[in-house]
């Protein structure tokens, strides 16, 4: 992990979390992407000719590592920690940070441990039972500037998982609408 990426990982925890009807959008086209419920992942890729993953981390933390809000929004347990670099052509767009209790790992059709280098959303998305809910969003600042960031609680089959986004400075969700 790089010291830039390092950094905006600790913007993205430092984020103060608004509720989506609260925040000011700086375009229509960032209030579209901020509040997307599907996958972000799909979204992404209509964007870009590849998709990848970097994984940066893919562990297990005691739950005393989690913060007052991620207890609230999951539960007081050991939760995989998910941090990745979502790249549009090679080109550095989300870095996601997801945590995932150790109770939401069992029993899927999916070992969630192993997603790799699969952009998660891809495979969330790829089941019947998920849906979105706990959205909020915010900036993170950073020495380069402000940048998006939301955060959302995904369930997969009825168990929880939840997922910080940051959009990096080059990330599409950035880019002007054209005018007719």
């Amino acid at each position: 992990m790089n010291l830039s990426t390092s950094l905006y990982l600790s913007a993205l925890l430092q984020v103060n979390w608004q509720d989506p009807s609260d925040f000011d959008y700086p375009s229509e086209q960032s209030k579209q992407w901020l509040l997307e419920l599907g996958s972000l992942s799909r979204l992404l890729e209509l964007h870009c000719q590849e998709l990848s993953v970097d994984l940066l981390h893919n562990r297990i933390v005691k739950s005393e590592r989690l913060n007052q809000q991620e207890i609230e929004l999951l539960s007081q347990e050991q939760c995989l920690l998910r941090k990745v670099v979502l790249k549009g052509d090679s080109i550095p767009w989300v870095l996601g940070r997801t945590l995932i209790p150790s109770s939401s790992i069992t029993t899927q059709q999916h070992d969630l441990s192993e997603q790799g280098e699969i952009p998660l959303g891809l495979t969330v998305f790829s089941t019947n039972d998920v849906k979105r809910d706990a959205l909020q969003v915010g900036w993170a600042i950073t020495e380069q500037g402000r940048f998006l960031a939301r955060r959302s609680r995904l369930w997969m089959n009825n168990k929880p998982m939840l997922v910080a986004e940051l959009f990096l400075p080059e990330s599409p969700v950035y880019l002007q609408e054209c005018e007719s």
